[in-house]
């Protein structure tokens, strides 16, 4: 499966984006969906996974409350509505699909390229 995000760019401290990560090529709606992140010098870290009919979510504690992760399966896409942004969660982000909706980067097969989020101060 081939995955492409979009959505990124440059808010202020309290603003909101929604990330879109279309999934082309095998059968979208048997993979579960992850959103990891990756900020300059850090390692890449878990956000938020989906399971495959949207049953069930799961979020890092940092963006709790803040983040929502969705998906359409009719249009072969999942989301990423991040809300009350903070300088800190300015971060490459990335979407991946794996068999289960696992926190553990490990688990997911395919990647998307990646869309940037920037949080201004």
């Amino acid at each position: 499966v081939q995955l492409q995000a979009s959505g990124g760019g440059l808010v202020q401290t309290g603003g909101s984006l929604r990330l879109s990560c279309a999934a082309s090529g095998r059968t979208f709606s048997s993979y579960a969906m992850g959103w990891f992140r990756q900020a300059p010098g850090k390692e890449r870290e878990f956000v938020a996974t989906i399971s495959w009919n949207g049953s069930r979510k799961n979020y890092a504690d940092s963006v709790k409350g803040r983040f929502t992760i969705s998906r359409d399966n009719a249009k072969n896409t999942v989301y990423l509505q991040m809300n009350s942004l903070k300088p800190e969660d300015t971060a490459v982000y990335y979407c991946a699909a794996a068999w289960t909706d696992s926190k553990q980067e490990v688990e997911y097969e395919y990647w998307g390229q990646g869309t940037q989020v920037t949080v201004s101060s």
